[in-house]
Formats: structure tokens, C-alpha cells, sequence
């Protein structure tokens, strides 16, 4: 089913909307989530409450493209279970890795100017990521949007894992120096 209709059954406020969207995006939510919860059972807590939401927000919006979408929905709420279960000290996950990786390119600092200048310091990552070759960009995403693990890039791109671990570590010093030019605090 295309998206447009699958959008359209939302709309309509039709239930077969959400057998529609696991049916062509059940696998791709489901991936995002264990990425970042590495449990089954979270995920598919997650891909669930996906469809929830996407019930909820599509009458007041009409997404451009439903796979980042609902793939922004997964990610932001097994971004939100991750830090639960970190915060009772129950943790895990390739997440942990991702974040320890970025530390030294964005800092965590949750003041009010920081949380003014969020929105310039994603300007200006996306810039960054936009500039980067076609590999790099698929690489550098994949890793950091979508957390998988360095094993799952190196071979679905056909790389030796220490071509892709030493690119994203130079991908990282390249943001890092981008940043600081622009004038944010690392």
C-alpha cells in the first residue's frame, strides 16, 4: 500500500491503518527501537506506541514522508524508555556506545541559553551531515541517527569494520572542528 494511502486511512480515522503501517513499516520502527533498547520487549513497546501516536498526530498533520515519521516517533520514544531505564540503573544497548562516541563533539550542558541555541547548534549539524559525501552521510546516520551497531555498517556496506569505526571517529573530529568554528561550546 503506498503511503498516501495509508495516510489517508488515518485520516479517515480507519483502523486499518495501523495493520497497514506495521505491515510496511512494523520491521523498520522495530530495528530503530532495538538499536537503541537492545530488548525485543522494549522495542515492541515502542513500535506499538508509535502507532499510537501517528493515530494521534495525523489529523492535524500530513506528513511529507511517513517512513521519517514514524521513524522519529520510534526514535524519540525509545530515546525516552532508554533514559528511564538508565535512570533506575537498568541499562544497556548499542545507545550507550553512540553516546559516549558524540560526547566530545556536543556538549550536555541544560541551561536556558543552551536550550535557546539548540535549535542553531541542529541547523548546524544538519548542514554539516548534508556536506558530506553520499558514504560518509549514510555511514555517520546510520551510526548516529539510527544507532546500529559498527558490525551491521561494515557489512551491509561491504567495509572491513575498522574502515568504518576509523571514518566515523574522523567524521566526529571533522564536527567537532565545524562546531567550534561556528562558535559552539564543545
Amino acid at each position: 500500500m503506498e503511503d498516501g494511502e495509508i495516510i489517508r486511512l488515518y485520516w479517515d480515522r480507519n483502523e486499518q491503518a495501523i495493520k497497514a503501517t506495521s505491515d510496511k513499516y512494523g520491521h523498520y520502527c522495530k530495528a530503530i527501537a532495538r538499536n537503541i533498547l537492545n530488548c525485543d520487549e522494549d522495542a515492541e513497546e515502542c513500535v506499538n506506541d508509535t502507532y499510537l501516536k501517528a493515530w494521534n498526530a495525523m489529523p492535524t498533520q500530513w506528513p511529507a514522508q511517513l517512513a521519517a515519521f514514524l521513524g522519529k516517533i520510534t526514535r524519540n520514544l525509545s530515546f525516552n524508555r532508554y533514559k528511564h531505564r538508565r535512570a533506575g540503573k537498568r541499562g544497556g544497548g548499542e545507545i550507550s556506545l553512540v553516546l559516549d562516541e558524540l560526547t566530545d563533539c556536543v556538549s550536555d550542558v541544560d541551561d536556558v541559553e543552551e536550550t535557546v541555541d539548540r535549535q542553531e547548534l541542529i541547523k548546524a549539524i544538519d548542514l554539516f551531515v548534508r556536506n558530506l559525501s553520499a558514504s560518509k552521510r549514510r555511514i555517520f546516520v546510520r551510526r548516529y541517527w539510527y544507532a546500529d551497531s559498527v558490525a551491521e555498517i561494515a557489512k551491509d556496506s561491504g567495509m572491513p569494520q575498522g574502515t568504518v569505526s576509523k571514518t566515523l571517529e574522523r567524521t566526529r573530529k571533522q564536527l567537532k572542528i565545524y562546531l567550534t568554528e561556528r562558535g559552539f561550546a564543545i
